[in-house]
């Protein structure tokens, strides 16, 4: 059985995570936690959709799914604590047109989470 945890706050993220989980997945045995992040300078539906794609991608394995509303990075420490995935899945950015590169969140997070963090390749945009 393995826990994971989807960190994200767009469709496009929840997308790739869902990729990444596809073949990897045992939908008897393991469980799936999504938390969307609604950012305070992030459109306001960005968070609720990409817990939606989350459902529809993931399905077979039924994930929990949460919005939370804050600084992202403090979020999703905290939803680390409270869940205790033994892998936590992120995008390299929000994944919104216009973001590049590594962005705060998933460099905050590889430094300071003790348990495999995977970085999921997003489609150019």
């Amino acid at each position: 059985m393995t826990d994971f945890l989807v960190a994200t706050s767009s469709v496009h993220v929840t997308a790739a995570a869902a990729d990444y989980l596809q073949g990897r997945l045992d939908p008897t045995t393991d469980e799936v936690v999504v938390v969307a992040v609604r950012e305070p300078d992030a459109p306001g539906r960005d968070a609720g959709d990409a817990a939606n794609v989350a459902r529809s991608r993931l399905a077979a394995v039924m994930p929990t799914t949460e919005t939370a509303e804050g600084e992202p990075t403090e979020e999703l420490l905290a939803a680390v604590s409270e869940h205790d995935p033994d892998e936590v899945i992120v995008g390299p950015n929000r994944g919104v047109e216009g973001a590049t590169g590594l962005g705060s969140t998933a460099q905050s997070l590889l430094s300071d989470v003790d348990r495999p963090i995977v970085v999921v390749p997003l489609p150019n945009l």
